[in-house]
Order: C-alpha cells, then structure tokens, then sequence
C-alpha cells in the first residue's frame, strides 16, 4: 500500500504520517516513510534519536548522487542526461530504521506535470514512481502543503490519498482544491482525516462541510503534541488518543 498525505501547511500531516507509520510497525507491516517536505520534520514527529538524524540527508541535495546516477550536474537545464535513473538501491542505502520505520528524506521534490526539466527532478520522480514493494508492504509520503505538488506522477505512484483537515473552512477549501486537481489527473481514492478535533460540534462541522469525501476519522486536540516535540519523544507513545485513533484508521484503510 502506498499512501500519501497532504493538506493544507500546519494542519498536521507530519503528525498523522508519523502515527500512522508507528500503527503499521506495530502491527508487524515493513513500512517506509518518505518526508518529501523542504523543511523535513517527520524525523521528530517519529522520535528518531539524534545519532540517527544526523545520518540523514535528503536525497535532492546529493550532487554526486544525482550526477552519478543522472549523468549530469543537478541545475542543469537542456543537454543530455538520463530520464530514468538506477534507484532500487536508495531506499536501503539512505534510510536509517528505527522502531519497525524506515525513514527517507527526499528533500523538496517538483511532483507535478509541469516544472523544471533537470537531473535531480527526473531522479526523484524516477525514485517515486519505481518503488517497488511486497504486498504487504507500507509507503507513507509525507508531501508538502497546497495543491502545487500534484500531478501525473502522483498518480503513478500512490494507491490513496489522505488530505488531513481541521474544523474551519479555509482547511476545507484547500481539500476541495485537492480534491479537484487530484480528480482530474485521475487519482480518485481520496479520504479526510480530520484534527485538531475539539469536540462534538467540530466533528459535526466536518462531517457537514466534507466536499463529497469520505471521513476516516478524527484526531482530537491535544497539547501533548508540542509537548512530545519539545521533548523530543514520539507523538504515537505520549499522546495515547492519537495512538487509538492511527489504529482505527489504519483498520478503516484496511476495509476499503
């Protein structure tokens, strides 16, 4: 299963990536999650240790890599070089595990139709769109805000969608967008997952306002999420409501 989420910026998708990912370790599922956001976070959303983060670096800054693989400098812009890259080997080489997750960076990534046509573009679409996996096998994307990224490679690569909402209605208009564009590129398995829940009157609200998309479920609002940041531990192990709410999507995810 390959899974992407996004939404609009600060409505928690690092969050839910990093719980879902958790959820599907702990049910015994090999799972990679792959933070393609230019300001990588999901290493503390995860709990990483710090020995660990410092072996991380996202794949789009590798110069030699990109140039090795591509046969051309990254920036490049017009010449010669390969539209499709050696990857197989990248995950394992410049992920580091911990806790059942394999975690890659990509670094910021042009996922869309149009865009610069350049080394390090042509790598990473070639690395998300080639991977390959068992069957039981879990791929989290952890994408950046807005719409911009979405386009025929998305499509290529994810089986589903996840846009993460919060009760207001500007959250909800960019899940429309979303909506949208992923339609019309032809990507259709699209759910809401709905946080930073207060009560029954947000829920409510989501459940009325949804622009025509299934609800997986809600994550409530807990402050125990910026306190597991500032103390550098998973958000899956210190805040327990949002531990049960990952496994409940996860077994949602599992029906459709």
């Amino acid at each position: 299963m390959k899974l992407a989420i996004t939404g609009k910026g600060g409505v928690g998708k690092t969050t839910l990536t990093a719980l879902l990912a958790q959820a599907y370790a702990d049910a015994g599922r090999d799972v990679l999650a792959v933070d393609a956001d230019p300001s990588p976070c999901l290493a503390g959303a995860l709990g990483l240790p710090d020995e660990l983060r410092a072996k991380l670096h996202p794949i789009a800054e590798m110069d030699e890599l990109i140039e090795e693989r591509t046969g051309a400098k990254p920036g490049t812009l017009g010449g010669f070089f390969t539209l499709n890259p050696r990857v197989d080997d990248i995950p394992q080489r410049f992920s580091v595990l911990h806790r059942g997750v394999r975690l890659l960076e990509m670094g910021s990534v042009d996922m869309g139709g149009s865009g610069c046509i350049c080394p390090e573009s042509a790598m990473l679409k070639t690395l998300f769109t080639h991977l390959l996996f068992r069957k039981d096998d879990v791929l989290l994307l952890d994408m950046y805000a807005g719409v911009e990224h979405l386009g025929r490679a998305t499509v290529d690569f994810v089986d589903a969608m996840l846009i993460v909402v919060e009760p207001t209605r500007r959250s909800l208009g960019t899940a429309a967008q979303i909506k949208e564009l992923a339609n019309d590129i032809g990507l259709t398995r699209l759910y809401l997952v709905g946080n930073k829940v207060r009560d029954d009157d947000e829920a409510a609200f989501l459940e009325a306002e949804t622009p025509g998309l299934p609800l997986l479920g809600y994550m409530p609002a807990d402050l125990k999420v910026q306190e597991a940041d500032r103390l550098g531990i998973p958000v899956y192990d210190h805040v327990p409501v949002l531990k049960i709410s990952a496994t409940e999507i996860v077994k949602k995810l599992a029906a459709f």
